[in-house]
């Protein structure tokens, strides 16, 4: 059974960091492309990171390159999103899902066929 376990929202102030974690379990993870989308209130959910563990490429979104950085810890089955210099339009409910590699990476949401629950991060200005 494919189950992902998101955690590591919070609240921080504009300029903070945050790191996000994505524990998974019921696949093998070398097999597996693992996401970040999050979803503000009234708005799409959006890609915003995404990764193969034995891929060396990643994936951004333009709104959060050169701020987020996605990493895994293979020994852990887990994926990271490390969140620099937040702005409050980062403000959102956050989720990891994966889908098999084979068919690629991708950041839209349509194309992920197992989530985590979310973890909610909010930034104040």
């Amino acid at each position: 059974d494919v189950q992902l376990q998101a955690s590591g929202g919070g609240l921080v102030q504009a300029g903070g960091s945050l790191r996000l974690s994505c524990v998974t379990s019921g696949f093998t993870f070398d097999d597996y492309a693992i996401a970040w989308f999050r979803q503000a209130p009234g708005k799409e959910r959006e890609g915003v990171a995404c990764m193969a563990t034995s891929d060396v490429h990643r994936f951004y979104a333009d709104s959060v390159k050169g701020r987020f950085t996605i990493s895994s810890d293979n020994a852990r089955n887990t994926v990271y999103l490390q969140m620099n210099s937040l702005k409050s339009e980062d403000t959102a409910a956050y989720y990891c899902a994966a889908r098999e590699k084979r068919y690629g990476m991708s950041l839209n949401f349509l194309r992920y066929d197992h989530w985590g629950q979310e973890t909610q991060v909010t930034v104040s200005s």
